[in-house]
């Protein structure tokens, strides 16, 4: 039967936007080409043009100058119209483009809200509250076995306000000395012997000067010694 009617021909793919721009630019291009090779022409008849004088052989030149420049024109009006081409296919590859990416959001949104809402199913937020409450509970704890162990021992508890500001005259007493160099346990205290009446401590005895009669000699110890003629007696 295929021999007798022949097979049905498969119908090519239609071109996609990027082959038909492709080909508009590609004929925009020789028409581009073609344009720059009149202008040429155009310049080398302009040059003839001035160089011959008024009269039949100058005509004649401004006639093929003449026809070279609609072509010319005719050329641009191609070219014009391939760009306005380009332009449109340009258009709808930008809108084409547009939408697939409009698609590849869209799945991509789609495949993300199926992981969050697979996601959200785990996370409840009851044991959420329930793991805080415990958090709290347990740092409740943890303070408590804190202060416990640095509970302090044999730590008088009846000191009042005077005790305390008496203490704290002291030590600023104590601050002000030892920065003047003097340790507040060598500092002398003349309130406590003039409140005492204390005698003033013993000196020990002054040398006689020598030629003096009365010289009284002294022991071992430093005290007067007794005379040897008492001792005989």
């Amino acid at each position: 039967m295929q021999r007798i009617f022949g097979a049905k021909k498969s119908k090519e793919p239609p071109p996609s936007v990027q082959d038909a721009s492709d080909r508009i630019n590609q004929r925009g291009e020789n028409v581009d080409e073609k344009i720059k090779k009149l202008d040429a022409e155009l310049a080398r008849y302009k040059e003839q043009i001035k160089k011959t004088r008024p009269g039949p052989a100058q005509e004649a030149v401004k006639a093929r100058a003449m026809r070279v420049l609609k072509q010319k024109r005719m050329y641009e009006g191609q070219r014009d119209m391939l760009y306005n081409q380009t332009f449109n296919l340009d258009q709808v590859s930008f809108a084409a483009e547009g939408i697939k990416d409009a698609q590849q959001t869209m799945s991509a949104m789609k495949a993300a809200n199926k992981d969050l809402k697979g996601m959200m199913k785990t996370v409840k937020i009851q044991e959420i509250d329930n793991m805080q409450d415990e958090m709290m509970d347990l740092m409740d704890m943890s303070n408590e076995i804190q202060e416990s162990l640095g509970r302090s021992y044999n730590v008088p508890d009846d000191i009042d306000e005077d005790d305390l500001m008496g203490e704290l005259d002291a030590l600023e007493l104590d601050m002000e000395s030892e920065s003047q160099g003097v340790p507040s346990y060598l500092q002398s205290e003349p309130d406590v012997e003039e409140e005492l009446n204390l005698p003033p401590a013993p000196t020990r005895p002054t040398a006689v000067p020598p030629g003096r009669a009365n010289v009284q000699s002294e022991d071992d110890l430093g005290l007067p010694a007794v005379p040897r003629a008492s001792l005989r007696s």
